[in-house]
This record gives C-alpha cells, structure tokens and sequence, in this order.
C-alpha cells in the first residue's frame, strides 16, 4: 500500500459479540457496496435512531465537513448485500443532521453561506421541496440537537455563540439566555427526552456544565464539574474589536489582558490563529494562561479568514488561492495590537498549530520585522510536499493540489519553507514537533528549522522541540500538555528579554 492510501477507503463492519469466531461483515463502504460508491476521502459510520426501526449511514467529507446520509430498515442489516438508499448528497452540502420522529432535520449550505435548517420527511425524504425552518441569517448555524420537545440550535455570531430553541410543531423560535458571553457545545440531547445538556465557556471563564429545563424555561449551572479556585478570575478584560485588513475588510481580534495593564507598548504579547477547514476560533479559557496574564501579557486571537465566524463565504476567503488573505488579516492584526500601544515588535510573538503553521509561518516570512518571536506547533510548514504524505490526499480540498497549474501556485504560495530568504533577520522561532504525527510529518518542522538556522541573520535561535513519545497533540498527555505550554511562554519570554 502506498503512504497516501493509508487513509483511503474506509468501510463499516458488523461485529457480533456473541460470535467471536465469526468474520466481521462488511456493511457500509466501498467493501461492502458495489453501489454507490463512495469517495475514497470519505469516513463512513452507522447512527442507530431510537425509536425507529431506520439506521442511518453516514459518509463524510471531512475535509469539507459535508456529509451524504443512507437510509436502510434495521432488519436489512442481515442481508448479505445492504440496501442502502441515498437520501442526501454532497450536492446539497449537509454539515449536520438530526431526527425527531417522522422529521429529518439538517443544516445546508446550499444557497446559504452561513447556512439554514431545512425539514424533510425521513421515511420520503425530498430536500429539494424541503421546509425551511431555520433560514439563513447574520450569525452562522452551527449546529444542531433534536429533543423531547424541542430542536435546539446553536449559533456563531462572529466568535460568540447564541442557543435557539425551536419547539416542534411551531414555526418560531426563541433564545435561550446565556450565563455570560462564549462559546457553546450541545453535549447532551436525546429524543425521549426534554431539554438540553450545554457545556458553556467564555474568554475568562472556564468551561461548565449548565441543564436547560423547558418546562421552568431555567438554565441551570449543574455541579458535575464544580468551579475551581482560578476558573473564573475577576480581574480579566476582553476586548473584541474589528481591524481593517490588507483589502479593507474588517477582521475580528479578540484581546483578553488584566485590568489595569498600561497601553504604553511594553506588554509580553502572543497573538494566536489558525484559519482554516471552517475550523472557529471561539472562546475557551485555560487556566494555565493566567501564568502570562497576571504579569502582565497580552493574549489575543486573530479571526483569520479561512475559519467559519462567518459562514463559507469566510472560509472561502482563505481558501487555496486566497489563502494569502489568512497571514494578511494576522498582519493586519498585529499592527493594530502594535499601533493601539498594546505591544510593540520586540515584545510581540506568534502562536499557531498544525495548519495554523501557514498562518504563522508566512506571517513571519512576509513581515519578520514585526515579531520577536514565533512559535509553530506540529507546523504544516512545507505545503510542496504534504500531498505525498499519508493526510495529504484528504488535504487536497482545502489546500489544492501539486497536480495542476493553479493547486501548484496556490501551494507554493502558502508554503513557508519555499519563502525562506538567505540573509534575513528573522524573529526567534521554536517549532514543535511530535515525531510521532500521523497528519504533518516530523520532516516538515526539521527542515524548516534547518533552513531557518541557515538563513537568518538575526542571531535569534532556532529550536527544534521534539516529543519521541507523542503525535499531533490529540493523544498527549496532561504532564506533556503542561510540558510544552512551559516551553512555550519561557521562550516567549527570553526572546522578549524577560530573563527573571
């Protein structure tokens, strides 16, 4: 098998508990079906409904984040060829779904850049006639849960969330009030019974639980995760703003810093992005961050384009071939946090990871004067090449493709390694690396940073950190966690001239 098939042509198999001799049986994907047949980029996986004798499979475009669902009667799982039928494709660019009885619900992007929820039947369903019963508005539906009495849906309203309760059987929805300004993850919904699981989190404060009762239509804080002594400290300031980027359109920043922190330019800064897949920058706190906060350092995050605060149309804006737009809008930012006297160049570093490497990579290639420091964690650093690799084949979406005229240029663009000069004078930069990475090699931060030490001028080290027991960061474990968030802001620090 060749390295780029590693992760092609995924199938679902039957494996029966009780008959642990018996071969497991093929009963979704391309091992299983002759048609149709699926794409070899997509993961297939079964959802068994409750209360229903249909099984979905779904198929999805993970790169896309777009699914194909399949339909089937859950007594023809035992038949040696499924019958699947398709009732959704990826021509109607379905992000999500959810079933409560009778109706399927799902969220398209199809004639929607920030997205609708449109209602089917799932026993016929037909989404070209299909009623629209969330459309698409200024915030961006994200996602979606079907309960007892309700569909709950979630949206991202440029870097905040809302929650939508949709009662079924009406036509009108109504909000639910947060706690407080953040982010919002659906963890628990189930159709038999009311009401809603969130797991809430905010720029300073910690993630908890909170149950959502319609009957007393309460929101209540539930004590499975009970507050922590620095899960919510007082003394913590956000600033969103809007910055005008390279082409005139306005980029979200947000600031968080302690109250009374001087805008006199001297504050330890770290800008962080990412801006890619659709992938949302939101709020989330860590606790350990209040190590940079409380002497006096300036965290902001950049809403790049190429994320999702704003729908596709977003994400398209940094996308292959405007994916330069992604490093632009963080430049931008950067001389705005440098400009408002937050920071300035010496004391200011950059923050990014796995396909955040090409934000902060080019940021620093395309403006090395603006920044002290840079620091790319499991970097996708040299884009020439990734196609070759095991992830790169599922990559081609996204980034494009070495096998055409323009997928070339767009790479070669966005590629970090191809824009190393000789004779610049380029921040200090630390590439993190777990050599065990199954999505970016190891070979893509150690011949960046082998270029780096070749080229620069600037008598800033050039480190490579290497973890011989760790990945793509998913697996690690707290200690290695804590490990390298240590490494990371130390290094900040030196390079600031913070040495106490």
């Amino acid at each position: 098998m060749a390295p780029t098939e590693k992760y092609l042509n995924s199938s679902v198999f039957l494996f029966r508990i009780a008959q642990p001799d018996a071969p497991p049986k093929p009963i979704f994907g391309n091992a299983a079906m002759a048609a149709p047949r699926l794409q070899p980029d997509e993961l297939p996986f079964l959802a068994v409904l409750p209360e229903s004798e249909q099984v979905l499979a779904v198929s999805l475009l993970e790169i896309r984040s777009q699914i194909s669902l399949y339909s089937v009667q859950r007594s023809q799982l035992q038949q040696d060829r499924v019958p699947w039928r398709r009732i959704v494709g990826v021509e109607d660019k379905v992000r999500e779904f959810a079933v409560h009885g009778d109706d399927l619900y799902v969220i398209s992007a199809k004639n929607a850049p920030r997205f609708r929820v449109l209602k089917t039947s799932l026993a016929k369903p037909d989404l070209d006639n299909a009623s629209v019963v969330v459309p698409q508005g200024t915030a961006v539906v994200a996602n979606i849960a079907a309960a007892a009495d309700a569909l709950y849906i979630r949206l991202l309203d440029g870097g905040t969330n809302r929650l939508l309760r949709l009662p079924h059987g009406t036509s009108r929805t109504q909000e639910i009030a947060m706690p407080f300004p953040g982010s919002i993850r659906m963890a628990y919904a189930e159709v038999t019974r009311p009401g809603v699981l969130l797991e809430i989190a905010g720029w300073t404060r910690a993630r908890g639980y909170y149950s959502y009762d319609p009957a007393q239509a309460r929101l209540t804080r539930l004590d499975l995760q009970p507050p922590g002594p620095f899960d919510a400290p007082d003394r913590l300031v956000v600033q969103m703003v809007k910055v005008t980027s390279h082409d005139g359109v306005l980029v979200p920043l947000t600031i968080v810093r302690q109250q009374g922190v001087a805008l006199d330019a001297s504050n330890p800064a770290i800008l962080a992005g990412y801006g890619a897949y659709g992938f949302s920058f939101e709020p989330y706190f860590d606790p350990r961050w209040l190590a940079w906060l409380e002497r006096g350092g300036i965290y902001a995050v950049a809403h790049v384009r190429g994320g999702g605060e704003y729908g596709e149309d977003w994400h398209q804006g940094g996308f292959q071939k405007t994916k330069p737009n992604t490093w632009k809008d963080l430049i931008a930012c950067a001389g705005y946090l440098i400009a408002q006297r937050y920071t300035r160049p010496e004391r200011l570093g950059l923050l990014g990871g796995s396909a955040g490497g090409i934000l902060v990579g080019r940021a620093m290639t395309e403006r090395p004067d603006l920044f002290a420091a840079v620091v790319a964690n499991v970097g996708a650093l040299d884009m020439i090449r990734m196609e070759i690799t095991p992830a790169g084949p599922g990559n081609v979406d996204e980034f494009g493709s070495v096998k055409t005229e323009a997928g070339f240029a767009a790479l070669l663009a966005m590629s970090t390694y191809h824009h190393l000069q000789d004779q610049v004078r380029y921040p200090g930069v630390m590439l993190v690396h777990g050599v065990n990475d199954p999505r970016v090699p190891v070979w893509a931060s150690a011949k960046t940073a082998a270029r780096l030490q070749a080229t620069t001028t600037s008598g800033r080290p050039v480190l490579l950190r290497l973890d011989y027991q760790a990945g793509h960061g998913i697996g690690s474990s707290a200690p290695q966690r804590r490990s390298e968030f240590a490494d990371t802001l130390a290094f900040m620090l030196w390079q600031f001239g913070d040495l106490n």
